[in-house]
Order: structure tokens, then C-alpha cells, then sequence
């Protein structure tokens, strides 16, 4: 838990120091549990994300954009009502709980000076953000509703005193001394990391391991003296935001986390760390959430494909076996006066052999020599027709599971916009059905919306994330002399440096932008084919998305996914 009642301490401090004595000019709620303000302070505007999404709850300023619904929920309806033009009055944490306050003064209708707050709790899947009316200190409403029937020690509805969540009765570590640790613990019980977390409030697993070992030897004088250390540079400011990787897994938080084997990579602030942290992690999930009935089909569809490609290729084997059917129909029709009915097999003499060895051929018992010989022919007709035909199948098979693929590999680097450009497409292919809205109008397909990118040198870089935008791109937006990237042999993004003769800096870093958004994502020394746009063709009746280049030269990257986020930002 590395957002823990000590990170929430740092974090609210942060804020105060950014956003006290501002104004609030504008509110969106982009997603369900997510909302933006965007609060006017020392000259700046900010905007802060204050989030209750059950894996990735947060508060932090964000430098990221957030697309908006062109309709806000009621719940953003309603901030909008009481807090556009409020004054950020104060900004502080409720007991040393993961819980944030935002104090706002504002005007009501008649003119007279209105308190309100807006809480953000964050608990996991119990996160919320709740808004509440100081004065009267009843709730106005909040993200997420919780009646009774769900929570027997407090409601969250409209109209309802707020309550807070259920005391913790743990020692506040900022008022504690040596003597104070030392009653607390119990070092003949072990475990002394877990007696850090149960006996102090705001300190987490990670927190209390990372005391644990920088105490070295746990007994009753290196413990309180290290406790004490930490809680002293966490209370005045002395805080180094980073990020610890080890492996696959990923950890922030305010301290160096001394205990964990890895790379770390250090932030300016809380703010930007949580940015960076976060980076694509909520919206990959709810990218997932949205689109897990596509992914289903997708699979479903792939696998379909897959068994019909190994079903082809078995009767592909059968319709090799044409001419041995032939051969064994004509001996069978040759040796006819030696076979009787209810044979199992016949040993003949092949004369089409120049030593005129014996074969073996497989008979139906229940078949006279003639029915034999007749089904023999029939096989051979049909194996010598077929073919043609499977082979036909067999490619147009291959081209579906390269589809589904490159679709599935979409999917991981999708935003919601993204997701439904490729509903869009699977309903164009007759692929699904469309969902329509009772009276709703059909409306005119909305111009692909690329993703830009700026390399070192300033040079606009346009990256595809379907096969809608991959289309648009290449076939319509590109000029000739672009030159376009692809990463060979693996499904990916079409990438489109918008220069004729870029630098070898560009090119580097428009591969590894083609790299970081393809299947080989994860992988390293990735080949990546370039070449002019006027090289890269759509065969007639291809998918979408689908080209041909030639004329093309390749290079090798390792995709840098903190590279990408420098040219996005740029």
C-alpha cells in the first residue's frame, strides 16, 4: 500500500502550498469515479484529479488531458452548481487517515457567504469523494452512493449527516517518543513490522518494512531511534518521491524504499511521481472494463479461426493423397477377379512400378470389389477439387487470425475513444451487431483522432492506434514524402514522421514509439521497417489498417516507454 496515511500527510501539504487562496474555474467528471478541478492559484492553473477508482483511488495535480463526456453526470452537474468561482480555503488530512479535505468558500444564491467541503476517502474499493454542506454538516451528494443495506455504521446519501468511517484508535506517530515505541511493541513477539502497522496510524506494510530494515538489527534501541528518524523527516518535508522497480513490479512512494532490490527513478513532487506512476494504468482498466465483450468476441473469434486453419490443413493432407486414391481405385478395378467381397485388404502388384512391387490397399468388407474401387475414385475426385479450395481457405483463414491479432494487440494500447473506433470497424465488417439507442439518429463517423508525438528535434511524429486511425493516417493524411514505421513481422501502430529527410535522432525515436505500441512492446532489439509513404500501398478488398511496402530499410530499438512519455509531453 504505498498511498498510505503518510503519503496522504505529504501529499495534502503539496496541494496546500499549490492551491490554498484559489479559485475554482471549472469542473469536469471524465470518467465515473474520476473528477477534474481546475483551480486558478499563484498565477497558474492546475488542474487536480481527485479520483475514487476502486484499484488506482488518488489526489494528486496532473499535467494529463482528460477527454470529457459531452453530457456531465449529475454529480459534476451539481459541483459545478456550488463550487465554480469558490475559493480554496484549506487543504488537510482527517487523523492521519488516507482521507483529504478540501475546505471551499463560495456565495449561494442570495448572496451570502456558503462553506463547503469535499472529502476524498481513499480506501481501495471503498474510495468515495463526497461533498457536504459544512454549516449544516449534511451530505449534498457523493460519487459513489452507499445506503444502509450496505453499511450498517454510516450512510452516504443526500441529505444524511456525514459520518466518519470507523475510528482506528491507533497512536498518532508524529506524538510519539522512544518510550512510546518502545510500549508499543512487543519484541519477543516478532513480526515487528506488523506491530508498526497495527499500534500507529498512517503507516503501511511497505512503510513499516522499510523502518524495519533500515533499523538493521530490530531489538529495543535501533527500532525507536530509526521510527523516530523517519517520522521526523516525513513531518518536516524531507522527502524524496520515487519510483522503485524491481522486475515487472512497480512501487512509489515518498521515501527510498532501501529494502527493495531494483532501479528507482527519482520526481521533483508527489504530483508528478503519481502522473507517472499512473500513466495509462487507470484507463488501461477501464479500457478493459469497457471493452471486455470485444476482447471475448476477439478471442473467441481467433480461436474459431485457429481450428478451422488446423482442420484445413488436415483435409489439405487428405487432398495430397489424391493420386494414391487414383492408383488404388485402378489396381482394385485391374485386380477385380481376385478380390471378393467381405476382404479386408488386397495385396496386388503395382504395375505402375518398374519393379512391379506388391501394395497393400485398405478395403471396405461390407463393400464389393467394384463399390471399392468406386468410393477409391470418388475420394480422388473429390481430394483432386478440393484443393484449389482449401488452399483459397487456408489464406483467407490466416489473414482473419492476423486480423484478430493485430485487433487483441490494439486493445492493450487502447483509450476509450479507441475502443470505440474498433467496435466501429467490427460492426463495418459485419463482425457485430451495432447497438442503437431507441429515436436515436445516425450520426456521421468522426474524423480519426491521432496521437502526437514531438522528437528531440522538434519534428511531429503521428502515431495510429487502430485500424481506423492507422488508415486515415497512412492512405489519407500522410504526405508522400512522410516517411513511415512499422515494426516487421508484428502487429503495431503505423507511425508517420511528418519530414522527408528526418534526423537519425527522429528516426530513432519514431521506431521506438512504433516498438513501444506493437505486440513486441515488452521485447528488446525490436526490427522496425521504414520507408517513404509513397511505397506503402492497401491491396484491393485488404482489412483495414492492412498495406504493403517496399523499398524499405530496417533499424533496431528497445522501446523506452519513459521516451515516450517525453515526446508526448513535448
Amino acid at each position: 500500500m504505498s498511498f498510505d496515511g503518510m503519503f496522504t500527510y505529504c501529499m495534502q501539504k503539496e496541494l496546500r502550498q499549490q492551491l490554498v487562496g484559489g479559485r475554482i474555474t471549472k469542473i469536469y467528471q471524465p470518467f465515473k469515479h474520476e473528477l477534474i478541478l481546475q483551480i486558478r492559484a499563484n498565477g497558474k492553473n492546475h488542474r487536480v484529479l481527485l479520483s475514487a477508482h476502486p484499484n488506482y483511488a488518488r489526489v494528486h495535480i496532473t499535467e494529463e488531458l482528460y477527454e470529457n463526456p459531452s453530457e456531465p453526470p449529475m454529480f459534476c452537474m451539481l459541483l459545478r452548481k456550488h463550487l465554480e468561482g469558490s475559493i480554496v480555503e484549506n487543504i488537510s488530512q482527517i487523523d492521519m487517515e488516507r482521507m483529504i479535505v478540501f475546505e471551499m468558500k463560495t456565495r449561494n444564491e442570495l448572496g451570502d457567504l456558503s462553506y463547503k467541503q469535499l472529502i476524498i476517502e481513499i480506501m481501495g474499493r471503498h474510495s468515495n469523494i463526497i461533498f457536504i454542506d459544512k454549516e449544516r454538516e449534511i451530505i449534498l451528494d457523493s460519487i459513489k452512493h452507499i445506503p444502509p443495506a450496505m453499511n450498517r455504521h454510516r450512510t452516504v446519501l443526500p441529505g444524511h449527516p456525514y459520518v466518519l468511517p470507523p475510528a482506528q484508535n491507533k497512536q498518532n506517530p508524529f506524538q510519539a517518543n522512544e518510550e512510546t515505541v518502545l510500549k508499543k511493541l512487543d519484541f519477543h513477539a516478532g513480526k515487528i513490522h506488523q506491530q508498526l502497522v497495527e499500534q500507529f496510524s498512517g503507516i503501511s506494510p511497505l512503510l513499516a518494512k522499510e523502518i524495519v530494515h533500515r533499523a538493521g538489527l530490530a531489538n529495543r534501541s535501533t527500532i525507536p531511534k530509526t521510527f523516530l528518524d523517519v517520522m521526523r523527516k516525513i513531518e518536516n518535508g524531507h522527502i524524496e518521491p520515487q519510483i522503485m522497480r524491481t522486475g515487472q513490479k512497480e512501487y512509489f512512494y515518498l521515501l527510498p524504499l532501501t529494502h527493495l532490490n531494483g532501479k528507482s527513478q527519482k520526481f521533483p513532487s508527489l504530483s508528478m511521481l503519481l502522473d507517472r506512476y499512473y500513466f495509462g494504468k487507470a484507463e488501461r482498466d477501464r479500457v478493459k472494463q469497457l471493452g471486455h465483450d470485444l476482447e471475448k468476441f476477439m478471442i473467441n473469434e481467433r480461436k474459431k479461426n485457429v481450428n478451422k486453419m488446423n482442420k484445413l490443413k488436415t483435409t489439405l493432407k487428405e487432398a495430397e493423397k489424391a493420386e494414391q486414391y487414383k492408383l488404388f481405385g485402378e489396381l482394385i478395378t485391374a485386380n477385380m477377379y481376385a478380390i471378393q467381397k467381405g476382404d479386408k485388404e488386397a495385396k496386388v502388384s503395382n504395375y505402375y512400378d518398374e519393379k512391379n512391387r506388391l501394395i497393400t490397399i485398405p478395403l471396405d468388407p461390407k463393400k464389393t470389389p467394384s463399390e471399392n474401387a468406386q468410393s477409391y475414385y470418388q475420394k480422388y475426385q473429390k481430394a483432386k477439387s478440393s484443393v484449389v479450395y482449401v488452399q483459397e481457405q487456408l489464406e483467407k483463414t490466416k489473414d482473419e487470425i492476423d486480423y484478430f491479432d493485430r485487433l487483441l494487440q490494439q486493445l492493450e494500447t487502447a483509450s476509450p475513444k479507441d475502443l470505440e473506433e474498433i467496435r466501429e470497424e467490427l460492426y463495418e465488417g459485419g463482425y457485430i451487431k451495432k447497438k442503437r439507442a431507441a429515436n436515436s439518429q445516425r450520426k456521421k463517423p468522426l474524423k480519426p483522432i491521432l496521437e502526437k508525438y514531438v522528437s528531440s528535434d522538434g519534428t511531429e511524429i503521428l502515431v495510429g492506434k487502430n485500424n481506423k486511425q492507422n488508415e486515415y493516417l497512412t492512405m489519407k493524411l500522410a504526405r508522400k514524402e512522410d516517411v513511415w514505421l512499422h515494426t516487421k513481422d508484428s502487429p503495431g501502430s503505423h507511425v508517420v514522421i511528418r519530414h522527408s529527410d528526418p534526423s537519425h535522432e527522429t528516426l530513432i525515436e519514431a521506431a521506438q514509439l512504433a516498438a513501444y505500441f506493437s505486440k513486441a512492446r515488452q521485447s528488446s532489439s525490436v526490427p522496425v521497417d521504414y520507408t517513404k509513404i509513397k511505397y506503402v500501398k492497401k491491396p484491393n478488398g485488404s482489412k483495414p489498417g492492412f498495406v504493403i511496402y517496399t523499398h524499405q530499410q530496417t533499424i533496431y530499438v528497445t522501446p523506452d516507454e519513459e521516451k515516450v512519455l517525453q515526446m508526448r509531453k513535448k
